[in-house]
């Protein structure tokens, strides 16, 4: 049975984290800037998990459980920042919010 060579993971993880760079870039809405960076660190864990079958090394199965559930307490912790927002500005659009002017 062939298996997928390593490179076809390491570009797909390429491809992911660029559109998840290009989304926190170009995108003003904080739901979808969270998403984004949601998708850069899939990216990561794809390229750990490959790195580790490659490697026949558990390790970086195990790491990716960590980068888990760091991404985890980010949506948590941004799902609150953005309601809080929400009921303070009455939006989510980034660029129209600015806590910092008295």
């Amino acid at each position: 049975m062939e298996t997928i060579p390593l490179e076809y993971f390491l570009g797909l993880s390429a491809i992911l984290f660029i559109i998840g760079t290009i989304g926190v870039l170009t995108r003003r809405n904080a739901i979808i800037i969270f998403m984004s960076i949601e998708l850069m660190l899939n990216a990561v864990n794809l390229t750990l998990v490959a790195f580790s079958r490659y490697m026949n090394d558990p390790a970086g199965q195990i790491f990716v459980f960590f980068v888990m559930t760091v991404a985890a307490a980010e949506a948590a912790v941004g799902l609150a920042i953005v309601l809080s927002l929400f009921r303070n500005k009455q939006t989510v659009y980034v660029d129209e919010v600015n806590i910092m002017k008295w």
